[in-house]
């Protein structure tokens, strides 16, 4: 019987052969529904990946952004691309992947955020994540702009007090969903 092995690596270490894999696995995950722009927020940090011999069967990524709050500049480690191939789900492989992202997380940022699915908020909440209450927005060139469909939606991984979640929240400006 092969064994699931966990690994984590950086974009930069991952062969092309692996890159595809791992876009292939989240597109069919989300059921088609993960654009260029998705793929592209995932690239640039951290891979987190559960390998059946040479299939990946699941993956998470982790990229550093900066959430402004407080009046500070949170160094985050925002976390994209959540998927398990869908003849493994249900076996905890999630929270597997979700337990190494938090390890990084927690080794090396201020917070971990991610914007979370309707169907993936309840693991979320299960492993300790907040749900943002407070208003969230995006920094862009004329400055900050509400994104009110967002708000609700965006958890985060933070030290009991470090962040007044019924305040006001920021990311950094992106292409695509900027949450």
């Amino acid at each position: 019987m092969t064994q699931v092995i966990l690994r984590t690596t950086h974009t930069g270490d991952l062969a092309p052969q692996s890159l595809a894999a791992v876009r292939a696995l989240v597109v069919a995950a989300f059921d088609g529904d993960f654009s260029a722009d998705d793929w592209e927020h995932s690239l640039g940090g951290m891979h987190t990946m559960l390998w059946l011999g040479d299939q990946v069967i699941g993956h998470a990524a982790m990229v550093q952004r900066r959430l402004l709050h407080g009046g500070r500049a949170l160094r985050t480690g925002y976390v994209e691309g959540v998927a398990v191939h869908r003849d493994h789900r249900r076996r905890g492989h999630a929270g597997t992947l979700m337990r190494e992202v938090e390890r990084l997380v927690g080794g090396a940022y201020d917070i971990g955020a991610l914007s979370a699915s309707d169907a993936a908020a309840e693991l979320y909440a299960a492993r300790g994540w907040q749900r943002w209450q407070g208003p969230t927005s995006v920094l862009t060139a004329h400055g900050p702009e509400r994104t009110p469909d967002d708000d609700g939606g965006v958890y985060v991984l933070a030290a009991a007090g470090s962040v007044d979640l019924a305040g006001p929240v920021a990311c950094d400006w992106r292409d695509g969903d900027v949450w």
